[in-house]
């Protein structure tokens, strides 16, 4: 059973590493897009902001539901990115228990 589970375990440890990134570059996105600097009438930026919302919505919807407004600040972001570091701790104490 360690020969598969500490690959897939690395695995789940890469996905959110990459899903914490595009979060990251969704919310620079939409900084840009708020700010003029990106034209969301472009084709490609708005493919890619609209590839991320919908990766990111789902996640991001219900602790916006939990979170209180903050003066206009979108805090769900901060709060995502810091539960995917507590799963990823989580992931790395089993990897190491299982000593893969």
């Amino acid at each position: 059973m360690e020969v598969i589970a500490g690959p897939v375990l690395k695995l789940l440890l890469t996905v959110i590493d990459l899903y914490v990134w595009i979060i990251v570059i969704g919310v620079i996105l939409s900084w840009l897009t708020a700010f003029g600097v990106v034209n969301s009438s472009n084709r490609f930026v708005y493919i890619v902001g609209d590839f991320i919302q919908k990766i990111t919505e789902p996640a991001l919807r219900p602790i916006r539901n939990f979170l209180p407004v903050m003066g206009g600040f979108d805090l769900s972001p901060v709060a995502l990115i810091l539960i995917l570091i507590l799963v990823q701790d989580v992931l790395i104490n089993l990897i190491v228990k299982l000593g893969g």
